[in-house]
């Protein structure tokens, strides 16, 4: 089969390799969609080493078909659409005892250490099957669609943290695919007003279409006082960083209300800091949080919502690359062109 195989920084190969063959309890994808994530391009960058095998097949965004069932496994069938879970948990450390597996300290990725959606095939292992890392979608649902399982679940999780009651006004810093789903899921938890702020105009356009309510050019505009006027002089109830800019984490403090609340979800640069006054978060009260990574229940919640057709994927996911240009659809995302890109191997 054909994969992209990470063979060192700067180093990625679609190559042919072989065909993994499922054995006792375990299960084998067809992979009929890996959607590209920012992390895929700092690991071909060689930004990101912690945890990357060399010689593992990239990608973690995976959704496929069920091409063959293992000996003794039960509950899949050949031809089942499927997502795979790519955070794979032991279930037995501190932070998996007390529901925070996301955490755990024995976890091992797709992508990272086991060979993730940039091939043909990609192979659950027994203990990813016995883990309930891959889930079943509804026949018919677009495999495009259900390769932002992943993204989503993590955007569901910070969702979890930062929270959004009936009325809110939330302000999203970053229009990329992953602040696109934070305003989609802000409108379905209740936020009645959505402030989205990014210097792209097709970006900013597609936000507007999506049922964003004011688009901000920050290069152009003061967001400050956008946000100020919009919320009667009070400011946002949330905020949420979708962009890895340093900058921007003082600038979420500002934006919103006393009693408010910010989301830190987009990952910053390794080792950076940012000048923050923390009597901005003592006297202001407000609520900092981060987001890291999705729990298995996230999933479950993804796909229900992908397949009842409440998340946008067809408008969110704008470009496909065949498998044979894994390569060029990675750095594609650097351009800035399109939102989300996804790798289809037919």
């Amino acid at each position: 089969m054909l994969a992209a195989v990470m063979k060192g920084p700067g180093q990625l190969d679609v190559m042919e390799v072989p065909t993994p063959e499922p054995g006792p309890g375990e299960l084998l994808l067809k992979v009929g969609s890996n959607t590209v994530c920012g992390t895929d391009l700092r690991i071909l960058k060689g930004e990101k080493t912690t945890g990357v095998r060399p010689g593992v097949v990239l990608g973690h965004e995976i959704a496929g078909t069920i091409a063959a069932v293992g000996e003794g496994v039960t509950g899949y069938a050949v031809g089942d659409l499927a997502v795979i879970t790519p955070v794979v948990t032991c279930g037995n450390c501190w932070f998996c005892l007390r529901e925070l597996e996301h955490f755990c300290e024995k976890s091992i990725y797709y992508g990272y250490a086991l060979d993730g959606g940039l091939a043909e095939y990609c192979l659950a292992p027994e203990f990813v099957v016995k883990r309930k890392n891959v889930t079943v979608a509804k026949p018919g649902t677009p495999l495009t669609a259900l390769s932002l399982v992943e993204p989503l679940g993590c955007v569901l999780n910070g969702l979890t943290n930062y929270k959004v009651f009936l009325g809110d006004t939330a302000v999203i810093l970053g229009a990329g695919p992953i602040g696109l789903l934070h305003l989609t899921v802000c409108r379905l938890a209740g936020a009645t007003q959505i402030i989205m702020s990014d210097p792209s105009e097709s970006r900013r356009a597609t936000a507007k279409a999506l049922g964003a309510d004011i688009v901000v050019d920050p290069l152009n505009e003061d967001l400050l006082q956008v946000v100020k006027d919009a919320t009667s002089g009070r400011g946002a109830d949330v905020c949420v960083i979708a962009i890895g800019r340093l900058e921007l984490f003082a600038q979420a403090l500002d934006l919103v209300r006393l009693g408010g609340r910010v989301c830190a979800f987009a990952g910053f640069p390794k080792g950076g800091s940012t000048g923050v006054d923390p009597n901005v978060i003592h006297y202001n009260e407000i609520t900092v949080t981060g987001t890291s990574n999705s729990k298995r229940r996230h999933t479950e919640e993804a796909i229900h919502l992908i397949e009842s057709g409440l998340i946008p994927a067809d408008v969110i996911v704008s470009h496909t690359f065949p498998l044979e240009k894994a390569v060029e659809a990675i750095e594609f995302v650097s351009s800035g062109e399109g939102i989300k890109i996804a790798v289809v191997p037919e």
